[in-house]
């Protein structure tokens, strides 16, 4: 019996810890929403902690972890992903076991596996030795030529910026990959006895790598030596070096304006991604599937309760659910989750979000991570939704705890099949032989 109390303390403990880190400790939690951001595009030094919240090892982490970070603070930056939640991310890194610590130095694309001890003074030394690291790469200078087929010299470990993302482009090849593309390039006209075209050099491999993997690949960044290919740099009428042109099918070529760090140019090809990339989908709320996934795998998801097909009729819905497909389009960037429901079809969820009964169409924006939810107190229309949305983009509006603190039990249903509904068919009574009048409410209660 001892062993069997000693087992089930041993699982509620693990219950007890789903979150490890707050927002009280120095940690920084980290997410796919904020990942890119926060990580690849700084230039601090990252140590982070690939953890689960079942595993053990990682629960007896957590005290050195939060004290190597309060240690470090301003120095080095020290995150924890939770990759039980964001296999994702744990799966980008290849994290096969937790707890996994990486250190995030000069080339965030390449992080180096920390393999000393798990006490908070061994962490902080393995830190300070990265940082020192990183800072003797840069007052050497260290970059590699402009050859873009061969390795860039980055920092830390040698080779570790590769080229390799950088597509060679030449007066053969380029209107093949890039002018018959549907997909969006960045392409950098250089010339090899450039200064700037050096300097950026190591920057443009970094943001290809990132852009590449970010963008799963729809995104690419490109290089043009100039001065072998010179049938191509009079077509586009280049005169200086480095000269940065965006190409999209069927486009003109446009002139890239933004910064020169491997942060603003990941910035500028994300966008430039995202202004192209499709809509997300809005989706029905058939099973709890589709409830988990899509409020699992995005930062937030925006919940739509429709009035009963009944009362609007298809053409009613459509006008709704082309409302949400507009802010959905005009929110895509912020990779938002977008469903919808009718009335009455999953009580579960609307008295979770305490909507339930009234008042249709509603709206609620769920973060699943946090169990918090906001309600749209305005209208169900572009400007009402637009303006409840960019206050939740920026951390205003109110929010509240979803009912029960975990997402609520979905019923499956069949999906809306486009049409008005059919009101149900009653079996006709006939009332002629009923005699009403005589005894109706004499009855005695």
């Amino acid at each position: 019996t001892m062993r069997l109390l000693l087992v089930l303390l041993g699982c509620s403990l693990v219950f007890m810890v789903q979150g490890f880190y707050s927002a009280s400790d120095d940690v920084v939690e980290l997410n796919p929403s904020n990942f890119n951001q926060e990580v690849l595009q700084s230039d601090s030094v990252w140590l982070i902690e690939f953890y689960a919240p079942w595993c053990g090892h990682c629960q007896s982490l957590t005290a050195d972890w939060k004290k190597t970070a309060t240690a470090l603070k301003g120095i080095v930056k020290v995150g924890a992903v939770d990759a039980d939640q964001h296999k994702s991310l744990g799966g980008q890194y290849s994290v096969r076991g937790f707890p996994t610590i990486k250190i995030f130095g000069a080339n965030k694309n390449k992080p180096d596996d920390y393999q000393g001890g798990r006490s908070s003074q061994a962490i902080v030394d393995g830190a300070l030795n990265a940082l020192q690291t990183l800072v003797k790469d840069r007052m050497s200078g260290r970059s590699g030529g402009s050859d873009y087929s061969r390795q860039s010299g980055g920092g830390g470990g040698g080779g570790s910026g590769s080229k390799k993302d950088v597509v060679e482009l030449t007066d053969d090849n380029f209107d093949r990959l890039v002018l018959n593309s549907d997909e969006v390039w960045l392409v950098e006209f250089f010339a090899p006895w450039c200064g700037h075209c050096k300097s950026l050099e190591p920057e443009w491999a970094a943001a290809a790598s990132a852009v590449k993997e970010q963008t799963k690949d729809k995104v690419h960044l490109g290089a043009v030596d100039a001065t072998v290919h010179q049938g191509l740099a009079s077509r586009y009428g280049i005169r200086g070096f480095p000269t940065i042109k965006i190409f999209k099918k069927g486009e003109e070529p446009e002139d890239y304006q933004g910064g020169r760090t491997r942060g603003d140019i990941i910035a500028g090809a994300l966008d430039l991604f995202s202004d192209n990339a499709a809509p997300p989908e809005l989706l029905e709320i058939l099973n709890a599937d589709v409830l988990k996934k899509t409020c699992d795998d995005y930062q937030l998801c925006v919940i739509a309760v429709l009035p009963h097909i009944l009362d609007t009729g298809a053409a009613g819905r459509n006008g709704y659910l082309e409302v949400m497909m507009k802010m959905a389009e005009k929110y895509k960037k912020k990779m938002w989750g977008w469903l919808w429901t009718e009335a009455g079809a999953q009580m579960e969820l609307e008295a979770s979000l305490g909507i339930g009964g009234f008042g249709y169409p509603a709206m609620a924006a769920i973060n699943a991570r946090k169990m918090k939810f906001a309600l749209l107190k305005g209208s169900f229309s572009e400007t009402g939704i637009h303006e409840f949305l960019r206050d939740l983009s920026v951390g205003r509006g109110s929010t509240a705890t979803v009912g029960g603190g975990a997402l609520p039990i979905i019923n499956s249903v069949e999906a809306w099949d486009g049409k008005d509904g059919e009101l149900p068919v009653e079996d006709d009574y006939d009332l002629s032989d009923v005699d009403l009048d005589d005894n109706f409410g004499k009855d005695e209660l």
